[in-house]
């Protein structure tokens, strides 16, 4: 049988897609041992794990780049689940960091604007995660600014004020979310969640994982294998296992 025929004759073979949408924390989530290519691996047979992770980027330039990721036409009735996760960047402090700064109510605007675009596109509140930063270990960041020639430019307290105004987002706009300031100080020494004291060790990308898998997996439990077992195929008729 020609390629085309069967092309004809089966039905198109979409994956459903989870698209990861934030920061470096996101962008940097398909490294080894992270928490996107954990995703991945539990859901390879299910549906793909879109990595749209922009390192630096905040909400106020992420609002403006949401619709030309997923519009109707494009496909938002593939998509099972969204995390929105941006924070660390806005939360910059203004004198220090003044282009990747956002300030507090703006912020909550833009993810409110994005949750509000997403529901425009058909991708119902159920389908969305918002994620707050990570909490800020001050002394090793310092470290990190400092190797690059500038001063402390973030701090824990103002993070967490960010990581509130997310959790209020998610309640209004009746989204999931994760609050992973909070929990990740449940554990008094968070240091160890952090490679660099902003973005995620081994350990935070596998603390991230378990959380959002616990989220996810609700979501994503009715999902079907995408083709049969191999096993299962039959070999003298490939085409009525396979179209």
């Amino acid at each position: 049988m020609a390629l085309a025929e069967a092309g004809v004759r089966g039905r198109l073979l979409r994956w459903p897609r989870v698209l990861l949408f934030g920061d470096s924390i996101t962008e940097y989530s398909f490294q080894e041992n992270g928490w996107g290519a954990y995703l991945a691996e539990r859901l390879v047979r299910k549906c793909d794990i879109v990595n749209r992770g922009i390192s630096g980027y905040n909400t106020r330039w992420a609002k403006l780049i949401l619709p030309r990721l997923i519009t109707e036409s494009t496909g938002a009735d593939s998509i099972v689940a969204v995390t929105i996760f941006f924070g660390a960047n806005d939360s910059a402090l203004k004198e220090l960091n003044p282009k990747q700064h956002v300030p507090l109510e703006e912020y909550a605007a833009n993810l409110k604007s994005m949750v509000q675009y997403l529901k425009s596109v058909d991708i119902t509140a159920d389908r969305i995660i918002l994620i707050t930063p990570p909490p800020l270990q001050e002394s090793a960041w310092e470290k990190a600014c400092l190797a690059k020639g500038d001063k402390l430019n973030r701090c824990n307290a103002t993070t967490g004020q960010y990581a509130q105004a997310c959790v209020q987002v998610a309640r209004e706009c009746g989204t999931d979310v994760l609050d992973l300031w909070t929990l990740m100080q449940k554990n008094q020494d968070f240091s160890s969640y952090l490679s660099d004291g902003l973005h995620l060790s081994t350990k935070g990308n596998s603390f991230l994982a378990a959380q959002l898998w616990s989220r996810l997996e609700n979501k994503l439990s009715a999902l079907p294998s995408l083709l049969p077992y191999w096993r299962d195929v039959d070999h003298t008729n490939p085409e009525a296992s396979l179209l």
